[in-house]
């Protein structure tokens, strides 16, 4: 069957997305956006799954016959898992990975946890890492935990949902799970330590068909019962999933939404410092990719709450006073993740107007992201994609201070995470056309200060 285009699940940490791309361009034909909500009822803040459900039977309905597709793929954020009972229903609802435990059940997951050297996954806060998730549910909702038969990766849960096959995947596990070995493609420890081996369902390659739609789902969207579903990934590895495919080794992609997750794709694995928020992510192809990360997009939302964007001309001139008068933000926005954990965020000298807190804070974005690409080699190029791929400061700063040629993904380009997760089912990376980014000048000076600064700061904590 020929696959003209292809239905694309995109649940991020924000909003969910159904898409549909075309297999031959990679471009977004159509789209529609529902707000990932969280929901504070007991046992625990969890994701609306069954609001989520709903959207995607109807945008797959909706679009059945236009723009139509002939295969269904599927990203979502990471740090997340299922776990099914006996019926295929949720035992327990898919935990918010933003939700804190008590101390004591931190300190006891501590003392359970892999060594870095193992799985290349650092301690994380929260339910950053998935087993401290899984560590949490087993210990604290023993009774609830007792029916869990399965254990699926978030994307996997959805590809069951639709076609009834439970599976997991490598660049769901191998994101900051510390439940694998990215180095040995294998699970790491943990599942036995756990005492969850025979729980976890069978590991599949993204790429994978993993069956057709379920009659009764099919039914309700309107379409043929033979629609496959692929098994789909995690989305920033959807992200790299494209340029993997067209280009030479070493190069470095900056992922960008909620998180800026830098991957350094060549770069070596042995210098990562798990006490900096690097790691090693498992690209879609099963190989190790050293990578590092802060919570930017989220930090630069904080940051820049209730500002229109201003004009090309209001951010020149902004631009001329934040330089000048050292307008500065120090990290963290938001705690616990980052080149800089442990540090509390504040201004070093206060934005005066919205334009300068805009400016500021997309060079904030900036020189921590390129903090981050100096913990996982500084490669040649690099490439951004996501939402900070349009703001200029920001693009045009991290020319000026990364060392590295800055490339931007034109915007007729296909988008990186819906075209990554289409690739799954067609195979076919279309051309992309990127644009230089011109280096800001008379940064330098401001980048030394700030960095001087927060590396001070950081070696005292």
């Amino acid at each position: 069957m020929t696959i003209e285009n292809v239905a694309v699940i995109d649940i991020g940490k924000t909003h969910a997305k159904l898409i549909v791309v075309g297999g031959e361009s990679g471009e977004e034909i159509a789209s529609r956006k529902i707000a990932n909500r969280v929901l504070s009822a007991p046992p625990y803040p969890h994701y609306d799954i069954e609001t989520l459900w709903g959207f995607i039977i109807e945008g797959l309905a909706a679009f059945r016959e236009r723009p139509g597709y002939q295969a269904i793929s599927i990203t979502t954020h990471g740090a997340s898992a299922a776990l099914l009972n006996s019926k295929g229903d949720l035992a327990l609802p898919v935990l918010d990975y933003e939700h804190s435990y008590h101390d004591e059940v931190q300190k006891a997951y501590a003392a359970l946890r892999p060594a870095f050297a193992e799985t290349f996954s650092p301690a994380l806060p929260m339910g950053l890492n998935v087993g401290a998730q899984l560590h949490y549910q087993k210990t604290t909702f023993p009774d609830a935990f007792a029916d869990v038969t399965d254990i699926l990766t978030y994307p996997q849960y959805w590809a069951y949902r639709l076609t009834g096959v439970k599976a997991n995947e490598a660049t769901s596990l191998g994101c900051h799970t510390d439940l694998w070995q990215p180095g040995k493609s294998t699970f790491s420890s943990l599942p036995q330590t756990l005492g969850i081996v025979n729980l976890l369902s069978p590991v599949r390659s993204a790429f994978d068909t993993l069956g057709t739609v379920l009659p009764e789902i099919a039914g309700k969207i309107g379409i043929d019962g033979d629609m496959p579903v692929y098994c789909g990934l995690h989305d920033s590895n959807a992200s790299l999933l494209p340029h993997l495919m067209v280009r030479e080794r070493p190069f470095s992609v900056v992922s960008t939404g909620t998180w800026v997750i830098c991957f350094g794709v060549g770069a070596s694995l042995e210098k990562l410092d798990p006490a900096r928020d690097t790691l090693v992510n498992v690209d879609a192809f099963g190989k190790p990719v050293p990578s590092s990360r802060f919570m930017g997009g989220r930090e630069f939302e904080m940051l820049t709450a209730g500002i229109t964007p201003p004009s090309e001309a209001e951010l020149e001139r902004a631009l001329e006073r934040v330089l000048a008068d050292d307008i500065v933000y120090l990290p963290n926005a938001v705690d616990g993740s980052g080149p800089y954990p442990g540090r509390e965020g504040h201004w070093l000298h206060e934005p005066r107007n919205d334009t300068e807190r805009y400016v500021a804070a997309s060079l904030y974005a900036a020189m921590m992201t390129a903090s981050c690409l100096g913990l996982v080699g500084n490669a040649k190029t690099t490439i951004v994609e996501g939402p900070f791929g349009s703001n200029g400061i920001y693009t045009q700063a991290l020319a000026a201070i990364s060392g590295s040629d800055v490339l931007v993904t034109d915007s007729n380009s296909p988008s990186g995470t819906a075209l990554g997760a289409a690739l799954l089912a067609t195979r076919h990376a279309p051309r992309q056309s990127y644009h230089a980014v011109k280096a800001l000048h008379g940064l330098s000076d401001h980048y030394d200060r700030w960095r001087k600064i927060v590396e001070a700061d950081y070696a005292m904590a």
